[in-house]
């Protein structure tokens, strides 16, 4: 018998295997804080004999290097990644042996990144599970056009065939077991369940009911942008990163807080929006730290920029620093816990942002003003439908277009609220007058709001 874990990593969107058998294991795409694919093991009571990359990730940074010096386990990685450490380079058809009667065969699914590898967990010769990395996903397939645009194509045909391969050499029953798909954008569609298999896959998923012409056009026309930080884990991943340090932050006091805003550091509110909007540092983002920090934070924060986090309690600061690691913010410069008036200088007071919901906005044109609507969603959002007279930009380009914000009081909302709270947060820094619209678009219209859908 064989066991597989996951370990979900909420925040980034992605899911890391441990699987073995009554004594070894290995770790799949580990994340970077490997205390908890280490804790995995030992609840099982196994040895970690090997760590497996799928391939060089783009969305996280891995902790592959890191639990494979922890554990003395040998580190797979796919032969065509190009990568500056000594690792056991893994090739199509290559089997490798995990405990009694089960063992790991490499399958070249080239598609998401050209060397990328998935891993059929096999018991006595049997495929069972499939450890498919970024290739075949639930429902869809990982996107093809984070390498380099001049390979997107011909990438997006290669997982079109990865997958198919996939398909054709795996009997039904076996599990799909993907890292991606689960809320990371090196997906190209959000995750279609929560479980399937290779049966399920070959009734449901594009790249295995379409032909390759009309897939790969459906998939490069619903590619959306990619978060800017991206850039920098592919790189950070082929040098190896180094291992990681959660200990807690200097902390800083409402002086050292003042003297880093004004140096044109990022200082980071972590609070639930509601108690941001309530009283806040002025100057301070509001990031919440049970939103998705990982991927917002970095997208929008200039990269190496030194960050200062501002807590309610050492608990939700340290739950930030471990998101942080995860995509390459090693250390903040300084931290606090506590409230905003602990936060602020002697003799200063917090500054608040007004909060309101879509009958407010009603209610404000039916009174004659027309105040600014700024839409901060996402393009694919947008084009089901927006407020009438709205302007639309994307919450992860607003530091770069605040200066095309049109003058006057900015009611800004995406699609729930949290996306809102950091725009507002930004407008509110730059000195707009600004009101967050916390409230669900899919009310917008039932509240009192012209609504304009696409046409058909």
């Amino acid at each position: 018998m064989f066991f597989v874990d996951t370990i979900e990593i909420e925040g980034l969107g992605n899911r890391h295997y441990l699987a073995g058998g009554s004594r070894t294991a290995v770790a799949v795409d580990p994340p970077r804080d490997i205390d908890q694919v280490i804790g995995a093991a030992a609840r099982r009571g196994v040895r970690i004999t090997h760590v497996v990359e799928t391939h060089l990730h783009n969305d996280y940074v891995t902790g592959g290097l890191e639990l494979a010096r922890v554990t003395g386990a040998a580190y797979l990685v796919p032969a065509g990644a190009r990568v500056s450490f000594a690792r056991v380079p893994v090739r199509g058809g290559d089997v490798i042996g995990i405990d009694s009667g089960l063992s790991l065969r490499a399958v070249a699914t080239p598609g998401h990144t050209p060397h990328h590898t998935a891993y059929v967990l096999e018991e006595d010769g049997v495929a069972a599970v499939a450890f498919t990395g970024g290739s075949l996903l639930i429902g869809t397939v990982g996107r093809p056009d984070l390498v380099e645009p001049r390979l997107t194509e011909q990438l997006a045909r290669a997982q079109h065939a990865s997958a198919r391969r996939l398909a054709a050499e795996l009997p039904d029953a076996a599990a799909v077991l993907p890292t991606h798909g689960f809320g990371s954008f090196c997906s190209s569609g959000q995750a279609a369940g929560a479980t399937s298999t290779i049966g399920r896959e070959k009734g449901v998923n594009d790249a295995l009911i379409r032909d390759v012409d009309t897939f790969v056009a459906e998939l490069l026309a619903g590619l959306e942008d990619v978060p800017a930080y991206y850039a920098h884990m592919g790189p950070a991943n082929a040098a190896g990163p180094a291992p990681v340090d959660l200990t807690p932050p200097a902390v800083a006091d409402g002086e050292e807080i003042a003297a880093r805003l004004a140096a044109g550091e990022w200082v980071v509110d972590l609070r639930h929006r509601v108690a941001f909007a309530e009283g806040h540092v002025a100057g301070s983002f509001n990031f919440e730290a049970d939103g998705k920090l990982a991927t917002y934070l970095p997208w929008l924060m200039p990269w190496g920029r030194p960050v200062t986090l501002l807590a309610d309690s050492p608990e939700q600061l340290a739950r930030a620093q471990r998101e942080l690691v995860r995509v390459g913010i090693d250390r903040p410069a300084a931290a606090a816990t506590g409230t905003p008036r602990q936060w602020v200088r002697e003799g200063e007071e917090p500054v608040s942002l007004r909060r309101a919901v879509f009958a407010d906005l009603a209610a404000e044109r039916r009174a004659g003003r027309e105040p600014v609507v700024l839409d901060v969603r996402r393009d694919s959002e947008r084009a089901g439908g927006w407020i009438e007279g709205s302007v639309h930009i994307p919450v992860h380009s607003l530091p770069q277009r605040i200066g095309e914000v049109p003058a006057g009081t900015v009611w800004v909302h995406c699609a729930g609220g949290m996306r809102a709270a950091i725009a507002a947060s930004l407008l509110d820094a730059a000195g707009r007058e600004v009101v967050a619209v916390d409230d669900g678009f899919d009310g917008a219209a039932d509240a009192g709001l012209t609504v304009t859908l696409p046409k058909p």
